[in-house]
């Protein structure tokens, strides 16, 4: 619930929780090979951490892909985003639209708009984003693990461009 209460208010989860998180998601037993990561690390402190963290299960980074798209159209695909209040189904209002406004195809429920997705929430992540997690980007740029991705290309095609550098996992 503190979590969700950070996010809904643009903010970014302090770095100790969020590093609770992903040590205890780690320990899993499905994660013993290995683990694709997103939203982090989202700063160089965070990724350093992340970097003593794995050497306890005796892992590390292999590589950080970055999707890039214009700030706008970040803005404007997050704010529209819709989510069905059953189920979770999620919709938006360019890519993917409803057949009926503010109804799920898929069950029938009422869309809502989440507090996170809502334009001026979008604006300010995106604002924390360029102040703090943008120098990650140069961090793991310097290290030779950075991956970037054109992102303002249709869904599937950033998909097959991500497969087709993301390192193979090890088959047993």
């Amino acid at each position: 619930m503190l979590v969700k209460e950070i996010l809904d208010r643009g903010d970014l989860v302090p770095d100790d929780a969020t590093q609770a998180m992903i040590e205890h998601r780690l320990e899993q037993p499905d994660c013993k090979a290995g683990a694709l990561l997103d939203g982090f690390p989202r700063t160089p402190t965070q990724a350093v951490a992340l970097e003593e963290m794995l050497k306890k299960f005796g892992g590390q980074v292999d590589a950080v892909p970055y999707i890039q798209v214009p700030e706008a159209d970040l803005v404007e695909r997050l704010s529209g985003r819709w989510t069905c209040r059953a189920e979770g189904h999620i919709f938006n209002e360019k890519s993917n639209p409803p057949k009926q406004a503010g109804t799920c195809d898929i069950d029938g429920s009422e869309l809502y708009q989440r507090e996170d997705d809502r334009r001026e929430t979008v604006q300010r992540r995106i604002h924390v984003y360029m102040e703090q997690t943008a120098p990650l980007v140069e961090y793991y740029r310097e290290q030779g693990k950075l991956i970037e991705i054109n992102g303002d290309q249709p869904i599937d095609t950033v998909t097959a461009d991500l497969l087709a550098v993301l390192p193979k996992p090890e088959q047993p």
